[in-house]
């Protein structure tokens, strides 16, 4: 079951709905690219790939319903859709790599507005096609690195729902399952949206593979008392030199299992990777509404003072010297991660 398709014969984007999830399972199907720039602004979809997809239908959807008669006139709304889609979310890089792609193949082509029109919305399921497959690459690159018997503590999700399918660091732990691999994940409840226990936990009940969750703050007890062998996590954007940019909590659990030892997986596809930027200081850390954080309750009653305040940072970054390996489609690619990453793209 895919998390985002196209629905040919409506010309509509369909998205599962994330945010009714455990709940209900149930989509959404989007008309204009506003739609899908509020979608990602409001989480219906998230997950770096997952993002990047949508967005390149959403720039078919911005061509189907541009009015203009000519090439030059279409051009001129997809740019415009563009700048609305890239300004939704500014962490996750895949979100402006998808657009960017689509405006290459629309810039300078020459034949009727109509069958640009068909040209984009293609290029946009190559896209989503392409990203199962790659994540299917990845997978298969980092089961080797799962053993028998592996306890994995898992932030974020990073799953089909991340993903237009299959999944990234939830999709190598998918595939270690299937192979027969006896494992076992704590899932982190990733606060303040808690993707790991809404998510996570539910796409781990669809597999049947064994999970416990816990909050975030516990995950050093559990990597100190020698409970956990591996670290997996994604990435919403890596920098040149191996720094990477990921949801909020992924620097305190590397910190954590660095100093005990536990090697940290990021995995991730190459189109996440930022060869632009030297270092993780230069990303963009998107800053959320603190709602999200003083919203939460408990018992159904608020748990924070009226009139209290909060920060809400989306990401933070974690450095590339905590960092194991990164699982890519191209391959597992280890320190000197300034000098491998670049090799690895070029390959």
């Amino acid at each position: 079951m895919r998390n985002i398709y196209w629905d040919q014969d409506k010309s509509v984007l369909a998205l599962i709905d994330q945010r009714s999830l455990p709940r209900k399972l149930e989509y959404v199907f989007l008309k204009t690219h506003l739609e899908v720039a509020e979608a990602i602004r409001n989480m219906t979809v998230r997950g770096a790939p997952a993002i990047g997809a949508a967005a390149a239908f959403g720039m078919a959807l911005a061509a189907n319903t541009s009015k203009a008669d000519d090439t030059r006139g279409l051009l001129s709304d997809l740019m415009d859709a563009a700048k609305e889609l890239k300004s939704t979310r500014p962490t996750a890089v895949n979100l402006a790599w998808a657009v960017d792609r689509i405006l290459k193949v629309a810039v300078g082509f020459p034949a009727q507005a109509g069958d640009l029109r068909q040209l984009i919305v293609n290029e946009a399921q190559r896209i989503a096609d392409e990203d199962v497959e790659i994540n299917k690459r990845i997978a298969k690159n980092g089961v080797k690195l799962i053993n028998d018997g592996d306890t994995i503590i898992h932030h974020c999700n990073t799953g089909s729902l991340a993903t237009v399918d299959w999944g990234t660091a939830l999709g190598v732990i998918r595939m270690a399952f299937q192979e027969g691999k006896q494992i076992h994940v704590l899932v982190d409840e990733t606060r303040p949206r808690l993707q790991g226990s809404r998510l996570t936990a539910w796409e781990l009940e669809q597999y049947g593979i064994p999970y416990e969750i816990i909050t975030d703050n516990m995950a050093g007890y559990f990597l100190q008392t020698g409970n956990v062998q591996k670290v997996l996590f994604g990435g919403d954007r890596v920098a040149m030199n191996g720094d990477v940019a990921n949801k909020v909590g992924s620097y305190m659990l590397a910190l954590a299992a660095s100093d005990n030892k536990i090697p940290v997986y990021v995995v991730v596809p190459t189109s996440t990777i930022d060869l632009s930027l030297e270092h993780g200081g230069l990303i963009p850390i998107e800053e959320r509404d603190s709602g999200e954080v003083l919203d939460l309750q408990l018992r159904g009653e608020k748990v924070v003072p009226i009139g209290a305040k909060a920060r809400n940072p989306g990401f933070d970054i974690t450095p590339w010297r905590l960092i194991t390996a990164f699982i890519t489609e191209k391959g597992i690619i280890y320190p000197p991660f300034k000098e491998n990453i670049s090799k690895y793209l070029d390959s």
